[in-house]
């Protein structure tokens, strides 16, 4: 394997780990009935960074929600190895945009809740939760609260939260949306390092264009509403990957182009 086929997806296996068939998910809201996606079809290998991107309301978040088992699909499936997901569970971890921490717990006593949950010994839950709060790099504010943490230190904790949980599937709902530009990109290049490391599969929704060329094994973008894979695409770009290189900025350009593309038809229909 060439350098440049092992960086763009060091984890990628011949077995997928999601697939997504033939999804559609329909809401009535105010008596009517609005369609959010249609056939929605997406395979997943175990260890791959994925991107999805696409205009507001093309469903991005609702697919998401529908792969963690908070909402159910109106047609098709998602299968997780094989059988459909009906519920929340453990090995598909969620992180939100507004970190979702609980404020009266500890930054290694929110890491440590799931595995608190099920019961697991004192011991082994303060092993489990100082090695993710390490990994995340806040050792040293193991003891604070959400309220003393800066927004890039808690979604560190709520990243940690999900993986101390046995999680298989990292599920990220533009989870660094709301921080600057310069804690964004620090983040991005810790969950690297983090995804490295744990060889977690990552489904990521951002409305950046570079971040999702900056993350990503393949960039799936998604169509206004209702919600369908328009292109599937591998970044063919080694890791680390520099915001000003010539070809970045090409695969930036071909991405914006597919998404600013179907946003003009729709607005044309």
């Amino acid at each position: 394997m060439s350098d440049a086929a092992h960086a763009s997806a060091p984890h990628r296996s011949a077995r997928p780990i999601l697939a997504v068939r033939g999804l559609g998910k329909r809401f009535t809201i105010g008596g009517q009935t609005v369609e959010a996606l249609r056939d929605v079809n997406l395979t997943i290998n175990k260890g791959e960074f994925i991107c999805l991107i696409g205009a507001s309301g093309c469903g991005k978040s609702t697919l998401l929600r529908i792969i963690a088992g908070f909402e159910t699909a109106t047609t098709g499936a998602v299968e997780m190895y094989g059988t459909p997901i009906a519920a929340p569970g453990p090995e598909r971890g969620m992180v939100f945009q507004d970190f979702a921490l609980f404020p009266w717990l500890t930054v290694k006593e929110n890491i440590g809740f799931g595995p608190r949950q099920r019961g697991l010994p004192k011991e082994k839950l303060d092993e489990l939760s100082m090695r993710y709060t390490e990994m995340v790099g806040l050792t040293k504010f193991a003891d604070y609260y959400p309220s003393q943490l800066s927004g890039g230190m808690k979604q560190r904790v709520a990243i940690a939260r999900v993986l101390a949980n046995d999680c298989e599937v990292l599920l990220m709902d533009e989870p660094f949306g709301a921080l600057d530009a310069l804690t964004r990109e620090k983040l991005q290049q810790e969950l690297l390092e983090i995804w490295e490391r744990t060889k977690v599969t990552v489904i990521f929704v951002t409305h950046s264009v570079e971040e999702a060329v900056v993350l990503s094994d393949r960039v799936v973008v998604m169509t206004a509403g209702p919600g369908r894979v328009e292109n599937d695409a591998v970044v063919p770009l080694t890791r680390p990957r520099e915001v000003s290189a010539v070809d970045f900025n090409q695969v930036r350009r071909d991405i914006t182009l597919q998404l600013t593309s179907h946003v003009a038809v729709k607005s044309a229909a």
